[in-house]
């Protein structure tokens, strides 16, 4: 058996590893498991690996630690990785010995040696350049390490390479990275995002080379006066200022909104420059509004309210769905931006991690249940309410209608919903004559598991279902459980029907908090 190929460099008593480090990092593992199991008089001696930027690491993992494994980033895939070693291991108990003797008389490392004179990060990037496991991020730490005019500084390359790693750690956090993504899937290396970002500004173009990241800091790299410290102090920078938007609670709702919306951050960092954190989030307001209504706003204040109100009578379900939900993910942030008192932070990561249906908070009187089984669903989750909210007469009988239907055969259980759907209906006092209702103030944001589970259900079963998803500590949009919840009704006579007073108080509510919003009291407060 043989191992990919290791590149080297140096003398016989030691080598400089140009290409085969996780290899040898891994069999290193591996063999220690090994040791572990044997006595100490059994023990093989084994090698040892020195590593440039973290010379402590082979104390590491001699005795790896918890402590260790939480402050840095290479650590903590040592120890996760002896923890999958030792489990793999553990299921294949009556085999060890035999995988052992394999490791040991029949596994062979090719090797290559470089020759005097060959540089190592030129052999290193021709051979790696392609390869999927390597990232634009490894790729140019490579270069940022290795790089310099003469001899490369010891104290700045262990200095860059802790910093790297203190990088790398904040973005690895949920919380960042939401804030910072439309699309969050990324579970790799993070950096890259901020050298792509450096790379762009310093005028690399879009293309479809996976590596024109690595590509672009080669070539400004190769300079001679080039100096990778200050090529590391321009990313810092970026990261700087991506946290300190993340830390300031308005800003991190405005910039949270606009990478949603996909807006590219460079964009935003144009905006920042020479502007006062006051005036940047003049800046992004006005971009909001622009990218939610297609138009600035009117100056003037009673003209403004009047355009706001004309913007959302102009949507409708299905018709702008793109619209409706900028304007209600819009509302939700608003919400919390122009409370000065409030300290909550829209939870993005949930949001932009999750799939979202635009939902009728009223639920449309053509969408009646069709098919058996939907029909079915549809009883179940109606007679889970009566069971829990009601205790009336009526509520009683209704019940025994619903057991009666759900014990006929199929075929007559069809034929035999309408009307007891109509009672139901008229019960609850959603009219089924009523037209359905697209406007966006019958309109939520919710999760499209939910949703699409409980679409066509009457108001006061949603009710329920989301109070409970809210009680369970679900994620729900603050303004969906304020609507739920009746919170924009001037008067609630009834939890458990929506009225057009409480459709009209939740479309007053929404302009009166996108006028706050767009008029920007909030933002010196």
């Amino acid at each position: 058996m043989a191992l990919t190929p290791l590149v080297l460099a140096g003398q016989v008593d030691s080598y400089e590893v140009v290409d085969g480090q996780q290899r040898l990092t891994t069999l290193l593992l591996i063999l220690r498991h090994f040791n572990d199991r044997a006595s100490k008089k059994y023990q093989q001696t084994v090698y040892k690996i020195v590593y440039a930027t973290r010379p402590d690491l082979h104390a590491f993992l001699e005795n790896p630690s918890d402590e260790l494994a939480e402050k840095y980033i290479d650590y903590s895939h040592i120890a996760k990785a002896i923890k999958v070693i030792d489990a793999w291991f553990e299921e294949r108990d009556s085999e060890v010995e035999a995988i052992k003797d394999t490791f040991l008389n029949k596994v062979k490392l090719i090797w290559f040696q470089l020759g005097v004179g060959e540089n190592p990060v030129a052999a290193f990037t021709r051979l790696n350049v392609g390869k999927i496991p390597l990232t634009n991020g490894e790729l140019i730490r490579a270069l940022l390490l290795r790089s310099a005019k003469g001899s490369v500084n010891e104290a700045r390359r262990l200095r860059i390479a802790y910093e790297w790693d203190l990088v790398e750690k904040s973005l690895q956090d949920p919380a960042l990275w939401s804030f910072l993504h439309c699309k969050t899937g990324s579970t790799g290396s993070r950096i890259d995002f901020l050298f792509a970002l450096a790379a762009k500004q310093q005028g690399m173009k879009q293309g479809t080379d996976d590596y024109q990241t690595f590509n672009h800091f080669s070539q400004k790299l190769a300079d001679r006066d080039a100096d990778p410290a200050e090529t590391w102090l321009e990313v810092k920078k970026i990261h700087m200022q991506l946290v300190e938007w993340f830390e300031d609670r308005r800003l991190y709702h405005l910039v949270g909104f606009l990478t949603w919306a996909d807006v590219d951050i460079n964009e935003l960092r144009n905006l920042a420059k020479g502007s006062r954190k006051s005036d940047l989030k003049v800046k992004l307001r006005t971009k909001i509004v622009e990218h939610t209504f297609g138009a600035s706003a009117p100056d003037d204040s009673d003209e403004m309210r009047g355009w706001i109100s004309e913007q959302l009578d102009e949507v409708a379900y299905p018709r702008n769905p793109k619209r409706i939900r900028s304007i209600l993910l819009l509302f939700n942030l608003a919400t919390l931006l122009i409370q000065p008192q409030s300290n909550i932070r829209f939870h993005f990561e949930s949001f932009k991690t999750g799939l979202w249906d635009i939902e009728h908070v009223r639920s449309i009187a053509s969408e009646q249940p069709e098919s058996s089984a939907s029909q079915l669903s549809w009883l179940s989750k109606t007679m889970a309410y009566l069971d829990i909210a009601t205790q009336d007469s009526a509520s009683a009988e209704l019940k025994e209608k619903i057991q009666a239907h759900q014990a006929l055969p199929p075929k007559e259980r069809v034929a035999a919903f309408e009307p007891l759907y109509a009672e139901l209906l008229k019960y609850f006092h959603e009219d089924a004559s009523e037209g359905p209702d697209n406007s966006i103030a019958n309109l939520v944001l919710l999760d499209q598991e939910t949703n699409r589970s409980y679409q066509n259900a009457v108001f006061s079963v949603k009710r329920l279902r989301v109070l409970q998803l809210d009680q369970n500590g679900t994620f729900v949009p603050h303004c969906t459980r304020n609507v739920f919840l009746k919170c924009y009704s001037p008067q609630v006579d009834h939890t458990m029907y929506w009225t057009h007073q409480d459709r009209e108080g939740y479309r007053k509510a929404l302009v009166d908090t996108l006028h706050t919003f767009i008029t920007g009291e909030w933002i010196d407060v």
